[in-house]
């Protein structure tokens, strides 16, 4: 026995042999006998001087204290091993106790109980023995953080992957252990167990010092984290009253006291102890399981976690009021560390937010301010997780009252416990960052910040948007701090210091403060230094919501709701546009959450018309939406602001602010927004078919109609009129005897009836019939009815005439709009043919003949005549038509000339067009004769009305006679070039809705023409062929812009040398219409390049280059292509479009600019794999179809000395920036090439490294220096940042704005000759920076001074100054060396120097010589 016994204690009670089975038999013969010897232990842990010393007791015995231990041991590690029994886990739990309770009994140190090894397995048992807290089931609890590892920033593995690696592990841990299961009786006793043991430690802690023992402390911290979650706790924890340990029923009780004592400075020295505690809560607090070596992972949302969370808050509010002078720097490290270690996911970073301000509470005003000091370089981080947990934690700081600064505090911290600092320059301030997912966070922040009860947040919010914004006290020394602490050094903190729980040095870190302060935007401090505009402040945010970013987006639809809420910003028409225009926004989401925006805001001030106003234009033409779920929710939102709040008269209340907004609504429809009737009726019929009113409904609908609210009851019952059968026809036909009686009703009330009297025709008997057809006749004949109200009589007419015989219905329309067909023929005759018909010409009323004629011929086409085609025909023939202007040439449609010439007014005219669409649409033979007219009308045609109703009228017979109008869609195509931009608009949406339903094809020059107008002079038009081509067409079709694209290198260029291309018929005006040839259009030219480009598939870009190469350069190698001025016009147009950025495969060129990094490994390896893949396949398709065409074009460009050649260097300079050191290896068969392209490549490297350098140089001597007030702009960098406020120029834009970086290649993109002279988008506005500041920046090298081959010379975008330090002989020149000395023209200028620059080749053909 003695021997087991020094073997376990030589083993260190790791790794120890069983005791004899004899001698465990017999102790488990006994039961209960731990407690047993427990409670005869406990007497002598009390301090009682008088106790008997139970090492005396234990002594005369014969009990050894080393045997004692070893065979608790023993039991103790029976809890390790695999799968333990019941029996064992008690034991185990028992036997820890009870050695516990030896370690407290007075004398255990001079005894040597106590080994540290063995202390800590009877801490880690706990756990162990808990079949809950098994590690499968912490994994099971456990998600993977999408920042797997928050100090170096990277992602962990995809969803799919770690539910995989998930299985695998749980696989691996059921081979290794067998499941155990426990009843819940047992469940019960090992809970009463692990409660004994947690008391015991808890006394023990009490007496037992671990100063000496960190790692022992370090356990009892590990596991009292551990068990703060060990089970749901029944209301509050409260860390007030300290009662007995005794009376501590749950375990996270006394897990939290046990957190308490080991506080004390009995367990360590200083702050270790607490920093221990701090520490492990850490993770509880971030929602996180920490294992012992280990990255800490999260864990899945639940309230027992949410709870631990809420507990580990209020236990470190607690001791930070206990202890406040030691707690406060580790309260500042906690809040430091939880900021750091944040993970991206909103969930998390709420609750971290949350806590963030709980624990802030209990700082005294000076940690306060200086913790939101560093929050805010803390939101300047290059990190983007970071910015939007800086966003979270300021909207959760605005919530809290306001801190008064106390006389303690000094002025320059005193600024940052003002909202003011929170709104502006953290919230606020972010609004331009360079990430777009933190642009959008700082927009939704600023739209909750206006939600909080605190109203300082609401009044600092309102500083923003006001015309006047005045600076506070303090903003000097905000601006001098700010510069001291945003100087940010540039090298990263090693990783080991990040991990251990110490201060966080932000000046250790990336940042990206010392970019935002210099930026244009003046964000930060500048906001302190001068007011903002409201039409500055107002135009970011309409930036904003057109933000390429749909996230970004729907957060500035959210804030500009809550400005108009809470009125920061008045209820525009201006400003509610905005909400309503993005109801249409390419996006789903988006237009979505404008929907509801609206909503939103509609409930809030739900008695604004403009308003209301908004809410119809926004929601209603959304139910024509082509996505299915757009429809379904403006379908909704109609039903829920609309349709539910129609109540029958028992229910219907005048005080009902729901019920009054809907039929304000409906008021609207029938007055300001008619022209939202047909999406309104569409809304309907989709209700109809899903039977959504009922008979109860519509009888509601006819009892409004007798109240003023009559014309939105009219308009709702001509909606539904017809989807009921048991309808009150009395009411209906008394409202029909007092509107024919009474010509007061208004138009549009009038109309609405005349459709419920359609509706209800059938149900009808024949005398009513017959006296509402008298009264409709009676109207109709007079002429003097309203256009619309002529339209629905005769529309009413016919529902009146219909019956189940065919005959009978066309007997009935042939007697009634046959004569009326005839009136107007009469009338027309008396004015068309009579010598002085016109002299005393009704306007008026000719023009009501003419629309009655043509929606009356609709019904009766047999009643119409030729004379009546002659007659309304013979309108449009007037004396300026034919008296054409001499010398001009005559139109390829001949005028029809057998009517003498009239001048009929242009409104006249314009309905003559549809009046005679009208009857073409009838009569297929006679449409054929008269559409020359039409055509004639487009080319030479000046009235505007009439050239609109035209193209109206032919795109219609489009529609019924497709292949007869196919030869004039050239006629109709070319209104796009029309010099009115409403022609040019209607023509667009015309053509684009017949090209939808495939009425009309992509033949001849249509899709050149369509392409023409992107770049329309009317931004409007540009935008709407934007729309139509990529939103509309280019689903329908995705191959049409790869099969158009090189054809229109040749039909912009106007090149019709080409055997295949450009070869469709064109007139000469049509020609020179859309004729986009020569240098002055170069730029509308490679915007339509750039626009199709930027919506190919990347295999589409691939396979263009290689048709570019195959069908327009192997043309010209072969000389099929004739090398003239117009062939060296498209070659260079050719090589430029290969030289754009958009024709670069994005596997190739990376995110796309303004994305957020990718900080996922497995992405960011992914997309290395896929460049290198793809590079691959481009190296070959460059090396077999491009570069052999590029070497024999050099060759016969250089025999031509033809300025294309720099073209094709410039493409080859950008090119290979992917090939870097492949160029020899590529260009083998031309060495001088090959050596050229080198030298071009190592010159624009030494030129990128002399601007970076130049750069560096300008922002190290740049200074901030508040402009005075009411100072003029001296400077172009007012323009440049958007505010003023800075005397000094601002330097290039920075990465607060989302801005393009530019890539080598885009620079050297830039300097060919499409990139600089071609004015596609907006070039940033040029920096003016001073001489002083830059001096010695360009090296003594003027701008002038050639570096190479440069045939024209244009000045950067970045150099604005030229400094000369010293001449050549070393003379020093008078006056300041930053000033330029210029010879005076008087003078004789020295003779040039002469260069002496060899080639590369030439030099090496001198060498082999000798």
């Amino acid at each position: 026995m003695q021997a087991w016994v020094d073997t376990v204690w030589d083993c260190e009670f790791i790794d120890i042999e069983p005791l004899d089975s004899a001698i465990e038999d017999e102790i488990k013969e006994a039961p209960e006998v731990f407690r047993k010897v427990y409670k005869q232990l406990l007497p002598y842990s009390s301090d009682d001087d008088c106790t008997q010393s139970v090492w005396t007791v234990l002594g005369e015995n014969e009990v050894s204290v080393k045997s004692l231990v070893a065979v608790l041991a023993c039991f103790v590690l029976g809890a390790k091993a695999k799968s333990p029994s019941f029996e064992q886990r008690r034991h185990s739990l028992q036997a820890a106790s009870l050695y516990l309770l030896l370690l407290k009994i007075p004398g255990s140190v001079a005894n040597k109980v106590f080994h540290q090894i063995l202390f800590d397995t009877c801490l880690e048992i706990i756990l162990k023995c808990w079949p809950q807290s098994s590690g499968k089931k912490r994994k099971k609890d456990s998600v993977k953080s999408s920042q797997g590892d928050p100090k170096s920033g990277k992602r962990s593995k995809s969803q799919r992957k770690a539910s995989e690696e998930m299985d695998i592990d749980e696989d691996e841990e059921e081979e290794e252990e067998e499941e155990v299961y426990f009843s819940a009786q047992d469940l019960l006793k090992l809970r009463e167990d692990v409660v004994a043991l947690v008391r015991t430690l808890l006394r023990l802690l009490e007496k037992f010092s671990l100063r000496d023992k960190p790692q022992s402390a370090d356990s009892c911290v590990r596991i009292f984290t551990e068990l703060t979650n060990f089970e749901p706790v029944v209301g509050e924890l409260s860390f007030t009253e300290k009662r007995d340990v005794d009376r501590l029923e749950s375990v996270p009780e006394l897990a939290y006291r046990g957190l308490w004592l080991l506080c004390s400075s009995n367990h360590g020295e200083g702050n270790e102890c607490r920093r221990r505690v701090f520490h492990r809560l850490l993770y509880v607090i971030l929602m996180m399981r920490k294992e012992e070596r280990a990255k800490p992972y999260l864990l899945a949302p639940s309230q027992t976690v949410f709870k631990a969370r809420d507990q580990a808050v209020l236990f470190i509010s607690r001791i930070v009021e206990e202890q406040t002078e030691a707690t406060l720097p580790l309260l500042r490290i906690l809040l430091q560390h939880m900021c750091h270690q944040m993970v991206e996911k909103a969930e998390y970073r709420a609750s971290g937010a949350q806590a963030v301000g709980k624990l802030m509470e209990k700082m005294p005003c000076h940690d306060y301010a200086a913790f939101v000091k560093w929050l805010y370089n803390y939101s300047q981080n290059n990190r983007v997780v970071f910015r939007m947990f800086a966003l979270d934690v300021a909207r959760v700081l605005l919530g809290l009252d306001e801190r008064e600064a106390d006389q303690s505090l000094s002025p320059e911290l005193g600024v940052y416990l003002s909202h003011r600092f929170l709104v502006r320059n953290i919230v606020y301030g972010r609004r331009s960052d360079i990430s777009p997912t933190v642009r959008g966070h700082a927009l939704h922040c600023l739209a909750q910040c206006l939600e909080l009860p605190s109203h300082n947040a609401t009044k600092w919010i309102h500083e923003l948007f006001s015309s006047s914004s005045s600076s506070t006290t303090g903003t000097h020394t905000l601006m001098e701090t700010g510069r001291s602490e945003q100087t940010l050094k540039r090298t990263e903190m090693a990783q080991k210091t990040a991990l251990t729980f110490r201060t966080i040095e932000l000046s250790k870190y990336k940042s990206l403060a010392g970019a935002t302060r210099r930026s244009g935007d003046g964000t930060g401090d500048s906001d302190n230094t001068t007011s903002l505009e409201y039409q500055e402040t107002m135009a970011l945010f309409k930036q904003r919501v057109s933000d390429p970013k749909p996230n970004v987006r729907k957060s500035a639809l959210e804030t500009i709701m809550s400005l108009l809420k809470h009125g920061v910003i008045p209820c525009s028409p201006e400003n509610l546009a905005i909400l309503s225009e993005r109801c249409r926004d390419p996006a789903v989401s988006v237009k979505k959450k404008a929907m509801q925006c609206l909503m939103d805001l509609l409930t809030a001030l739900s008695d604004s018309s403009e308003v209301q106003e908004a809410w119809l234009r926004g929601v209603v033409p959304a139910v024509i939406d082509s996505e299915s779920s757009v429809q379904e929710k403006a379908l909704e939102c109609l039903d829920d602001i609309i349709l539910t709040h129609i109540k029958s008269r028992a229910n219907y209340r005048h005080d009902n602010t729901s019920q009054k907004m809907a039929w304000d609504l409906l008021a609207l429809i029938c007055d300001k927004c008619q022209d939202l009737g047909r999406y309104f009726s569409k809304a309907f019929s989709v209700w109809a078919r899903q039977q959504k009113f009922s008979a109860a409904f519509v009888n509601s609908l006819i009892w409004h109609t007798e109240s003023e609210r009559a014309p939105a009851a009219w308009l709702l019952l001509a909606k539904v009129a017809g989807c009921s059968s048991k309808l009150n026809y009395s009411t209906i036909l008394e409202a029909w005897d007092r509107t024919v009686s009474s010509p007061v009703v208004s138009v549009a009330t009038t109309c609405h009836i005349l459709a419920v009297i359609g509706d209800i025709a059938a149900d009808i008997n024949d005398d009513t019939k017959s006296r509402i057809v008298a009264d409709l006749m009676g109207w109709l004949k007079g002429f003097s009815m309203p256009l619309e109200v002529i339209s629905s009589s005769v529309e009413a007419l016919f529902c009146l005439g219909q019956s189940q015989d065919t005959k009978d219905t066309v007997a009935f329309l042939n007697q009634f709009c046959g004569e009326l067909v005839s009136l107007c023929e009469e009338y027309l005759s008396s004015v068309l043919l009579s010598e002085r018909g016109a002299e005393n010409l009704n306007e008026e009323l000719l023009v009501k003949y003419l629309y009655t004629l043509g929606v009356a011929s609709l019904h009766c086409p047999a009643k119409v005549q030729k004379r009546v085609f002659l007659l309304v025909q013979s309108i449009l023939t007037s004396s300026e038509q034919t008296g054409s202007e001499e010398g001009a040439e005559l139109p390829a449609s001949q005028p029809l000339s057998q009517f003498k010439s009239s001048s009929m007014p242009t409104v006249v005219r314009a309905h003559a067009v549809i009046t005679l669409g009208k009857l073409c649409l009838q009569h297929e033979e006679l449409m054929v004769r008269y559409l020359p007219a039409f055509a004639r009308e487009l080319e030479v045609g000046r009235e505007l009305a009439v050239r609109s109703n035209v193209v109206v009228v032919l795109c219609d017979l489009c529609v019924r006679y497709p292949n007869t109008l196919t030869r004039y869609i050239p006629n109709i195509s070319a209104c796009l070039r029309d010099a009115e931009p409403l022609i040019r608009e209607q023509t667009l949406i015309m053509l684009t809705n017949l090209l939808q339903e495939e009425f009309v094809k992509w033949k001849g020059s249509l899709f050149y023409r369509f392409a023409a107008a992107l770049v329309d002079p009317d931004p409007s038009v540009a935008d709407l062929c934007e729309y139509c081509l990529v939103d509309l067409l280019l689903k329908k079709n995705p191959l049409m812009f790869s099969q158009h694209f090189i054809e229109c290198i040749f039909h912009f260029n106007s090149y019709e040398k080409h055997k295949k291309y450009n070869k469709f018929p064109q007139t000469e005006s049509e020609k020179n219409k859309f004729s986009l040839k020569g240098q002055m259009n170069q730029g509308k030219r490679f915007r339509i390049y750039r626009f199709l480009l930027k919506n190919f598939t990347d295999e589409q870009r691939f396979n263009i280059t290689t048709r570019i190469s195959q069908d327009i350069l192997a043309c010209f190698v072969d000389s099929e292509l004739p090398l003239d001025a117009e062939g060296a016009e498209l070659l260079a147009d050719v090589f430029d479009v290969l030289s754009l950025k958009e024709i670069k495969l994005t596997a190739m060129s990376g995110p796309a600019p303004g994305d957020d990094p990718p900080e996922d490994e497995m992405a960011v390896a992914k997309a290395v794999l896929q460049k290198k893949l793809v590079s691959q396949v481009q190296k070959k398709n460059f090396v077999e179809n491009v570069i052999p065409m590029v070497i024999a074009l050099k060759n016969m460009l250089e025999e031509h000395r033809s300025p294309v050649l720099k073209h094709l260097m410039a493409y080859l300079q950008v090119t290979m920036q992917d090939y870097r050191t492949e160029v020899k290896e590529l260009f083998a068969a031309d060495e001088q090439l090959a050596a050229e392209v080198e030298f071009n490549l190592k010159v624009f490297e030494k030129q990128k490294e002399q601007e970076q350098q130049e750069l560096a140089q300008q922002l190290s001597n740049f200074t901030l220096s508040p402009r005075p007030k009411g100072s003029a702009a001296a400077s172009p960098a007012a323009g440049v940042g958007g505010k003023p406020g800075f005397a000094t120029p601002v330097p290039p834009r920075s990465v607060q704005r989302p801005s393009k970086n530019c890539e080598p290649s885009d620079m050297l993109r830039r300097r060919t000759f499409a990139g600089m002279l071609t004015p596609v988008g907006r070039r940033g506005s040029q920096s003016v920076i001073s001489s002083a500041s830059s001096k010695g920046a360009f090296d003594g090298r003027a701008i002038s001074t050639p570096q190479e081959s440069i045939n024209e010379v244009t000045f950067g975008e970045q150099v604005s100054a030229i400094h000369y330090e010293g001449a050549a002989g070393g003379q020093d020149l008078p006056g300041d060396a930053s000033v330029l000395h210029l010879m005076s023209p008087e003078h004789q200028a020295p003779a040039p120097r002469q260069w002496n620059v060899e080639s590369p080749v030439v030099r090496k053909s001198k060498k082999r010589q000798l």
